[in-house]
């Protein structure tokens, strides 16, 4: 078990604004996620609403100032904000481009023109993966639907057996790999090194996906037997207009801030030495914010304008895809303040002290934090910034691989068993015409296998890394 000095937690949390003992931040932890989870779950409260009031509840039960709480709460948010809303919103920028010019149907009918009906899902999965990266899951939903009940209905094949390999593909790049929100929240919140979560995260993220979504969707398609709903299918982009991206073109621009921050990663590990040039262009390039502001930048040519689109009609997208975007950060922010709060109170070293004795993985037990919150709230960006938030303690004396892991512990915890709270569960059961039963045996049992089969291969890395 990692373990944290009374010294560092002084040096990291910048004199504590309580000294409560266990019994009392106990209560307080637990009074704080309750709101939160009641005022999401009975009272419908936005997200960011029900995290600030949390959090003044945390405070105010630890026996904080309520001042100094507000203090730390806002200190939390503007900290968070200003690490990742940036990358948040080149993201969905990125992403808007990338639907908008038609890029994303251009590889989805490139990639299943040249699939027979074997391979198929195994398509689908790949197609989720790389459409996958920049989009919100949401939106990456409302893009592949289409694909998925038009290859469905024409080839005469279950629902189950093309529609479980996307979901999976898009809900593993959601819950493992920045820029998604969750993710980027994680890293900021534990302080691990971006490149090296990328690669560890896609490392665990494809057999991940094969299992949960292929080799899954065999078993799905016999337990729910559906045809594909009529009146269902959404206009795809690229049907208004007249020309689109090619797949190289598309591809190349999709991976090309994954390629800059792998390629940082890799020099860092190999090169590890300040000075040297290709080590400081690199630290640039590899940037998250460099990266993703070049793959924008790079796609307003290669995709925008490669569609036949003109600065207004880009100015316009890019505009357009911003405002989505307002209460993801607002939850992302309030997050951080939660986050902040906890530390400020001394929840962390609390939460060293206590488990110190317990013979369990910091990286299992990050997992069981975040599975309870998503099992309360429903949401996996809140599970996932609140569970950083308690565990980011942990991460102190861990190697760089060690703290990746844990974001990446986080983040599978976080997938774990959609449910009616979740509504990425409605979005499911009515885009694909099943009823609640049916959508757990399939869409909450395929989330749970995602959270279960990504563990497992958290904690084997954790033994070899």
């Amino acid at each position: 078990m990692t373990h944290l000095s009374v010294e560092m937690l002084a040096a990291d949390a910048a004199a504590p604004i309580t000294s409560a003992g266990h019994a009392q931040l106990g209560i307080a932890v637990l009074a704080g996620i309750a709101a939160i989870v009641l005022l999401i779950t009975k009272f419908k409260l936005h997200a960011f609403l029900s995290l600030t009031i949390g959090s003044l509840v945390l405070g105010a039960v630890a026996g904080a100032p309520l001042d100094k709480a507000i203090a730390g709460f806002t200190t939390g948010i503007g900290s968070t904000v200003a690490g990742t809303g940036v990358l948040i919103a080149l993201g969905a920028i990125l992403g808007k481009l990338l639907a908008d010019s038609g890029g994303a149907d251009q590889i989805v009918d490139t990639i299943l023109a040249k699939s027979s009906g074997r391979a198929l899902p195994w398509a689908m999965v790949l197609i989720a993966g790389v459409i996958g990266l920049p989009l919100f899951f949401e939106v990456g939903i409302v893009l592949l639907i289409p694909v998925v009940l038009l290859v469905a209905k024409r080839g005469n094949y279950s629902l189950m057996r093309i529609g479980i390999p996307a979901l999976a593909g898009l809900s593993v790049m959601h819950g493992f790999i920045p820029p998604h929100p969750g993710p980027l929240a994680a890293i900021d919140a534990i302080d691990a090194n971006l490149g090296v979560t990328l690669a560890l995260g896609v490392l665990i993220a494809v057999p991940t996906a094969v299992i949960a979504g292929p080799v899954f969707a065999r078993y799905a398609a016999r337990w729910v037997d559906i045809t594909p709903p009529e009146g269902l299918t959404p206009q795809r982009a690229s049907e208004n207009l007249e020309r689109r991206p090619s797949f190289g073109a598309t591809v190349s621009t999709v991976l090309l801030p994954v390629v800059l921050m792998l390629a940082k990663a890799l020099v860092d590990i190999v090169v590890d030495d300040p000075s040297n040039h290709v080590q400081r262009v690199t630290d640039v390039i590899g940037s998250p914010l460099i990266a993703l502001l070049a793959a924008v930048i790079v796609g307003m040519f290669t995709l925008g304008r490669a569609a036949g689109f003109g600065r207004d009609r880009i100015a316009t997208t890019v505009e357009k895809s911003l405002a989505p975007i307002a209460g993801i950060l607002l939850i992302v922010g309030a997050g951080g303040g939660f986050k902040q709060t906890l530390i400020d109170v001394g929840v962390g070293q609390m939460i060293l002290d206590i488990s110190k004795d317990w013979n369990i993985s910091a990286l299992l037990l990050a997992w069981l934090i975040a599975v309870a919150i998503r099992l309360a709230t429903g949401s996996a960006t809140v599970a996932t910034i609140s569970a950083a938030g308690l565990v980011a303690p942990l991460a102190a004396d861990m190697s760089t691989t060690h703290t990746a892991l844990l974001v990446l512990a986080v983040g599978t915890g976080s997938l774990f068993f959609s449910h009616v709270n979740d509504a990425g569960f409605w979005m499911v059961k009515e885009y694909f015409g099943m009823n609640v039963g049916q959508t757990v045996k399939t869409w909450s049992l395929m989330e749970t296998i995602i959270s279960v089969v990504g563990i497992v291969f958290v904690l084997l890395l954790s033994l070899v890394l």
